[in-house]
C-alpha cells in the first residue's frame, strides 16, 4: 500500500507541477485491503452506520446546522 501512495503522489505533484509540498493523504487515514465478501460487507455496514456514532465521537464537534439523520440516507 506503500507503494502505491508513493506513486500516486508523485503523479499527482508531477500532473499538478508541485514539488511534494502539501498533504495529499488524509492524516491518520487507514487503508485496509478488502480480501473477501465478510470483510466487504463489515466495512459497508461501517460506512452505513458510521454517521449514525457522530454524536459519540468525542474528537468532532456537533452538527448543529446539518441534520444528522440525513447523513445516514446519503448513497453510496
Amino acid at each position: 500500500m506503500g507503494w502505491y501512495k508513493y506513486c500516486v503522489s508523485k503523479s499527482i505533484n508531477k500532473i499538478c507541477n508541485n514539488s511534494g509540498q502539501g498533504l495529499i493523504w488524509q492524516r491518520d487515514y487507514y487503508e485496509e485491503i478488502i480480501r473477501d465478501e465478510r470483510a466487504l460487507n463489515h466495512i459497508i455496514k461501517y460506512i452505513v452506520e458510521n454517521p449514525a456514532r457522530w454524536d459519540d465521537d468525542p474528537e468532532h464537534p456537533p452538527l448543529n446546522p446539518i441534520k444528522p439523520e440525513l447523513l445516514i440516507d446519503l448513497p453510496f
